[in-house]
């Protein structure tokens, strides 16, 4: 499997769980679901499912906990900080961007430079040392 599809695999993952609270069963459900409509083959297994939330929380530093009692996966948004917020929104942006390409007769994005997102990283990097 490429690292592409597991990306979009945790993304779909993740936004499963973003809604509400599913059982493993769910989860392939939804992934089988999404199989079909993206043309990849999303199906896992529930060892899979465990490396795939080391990989989520490794990543992007998102937590999926287990509630034994009602037997659900889920997301304790509380305890996430508000800058995974962030990562999520960003993600999702970027896989509407990717379905463009098979869109692209019935959707049009409009062209636009770059707003200096590409200068992030060194700003935070000099904030960081300044204040160590």
């Amino acid at each position: 499997m490429s690292k592409r599809e597991s990306i979009a695999r945790y993304n779909i993952i993740i936004k499963k769980l973003r809604k509400r609270p599913a059982t493993f069963a769910e989860i392939e459900e939804y992934l089988a679901l999404e199989s079909e409509i993206q043309a990849y083959n999303f199906n896992i297994s529930k060892r899979t499912f465990q490396r795939d939330r080391d990989d989520i929380r490794s990543l992007y530093n998102i937590d999926i906990l287990f509630d034994f009692s009602k037997k659900v996966y889920y997301i304790d948004f509380d305890e996430q900080p508000e800058a995974n917020e962030r990562i999520l929104e960003a993600f999702d942006t970027f896989n509407a961007l990717n379905l463009t390409d098979r869109l692209s007769k019935h959707i049009h994005f409009e062209k636009r430079k770059p707003q200096g997102t590409e200068h992030l990283y060194g700003v935070l990097h000099a904030i960081k040392i300044r204040f160590k």
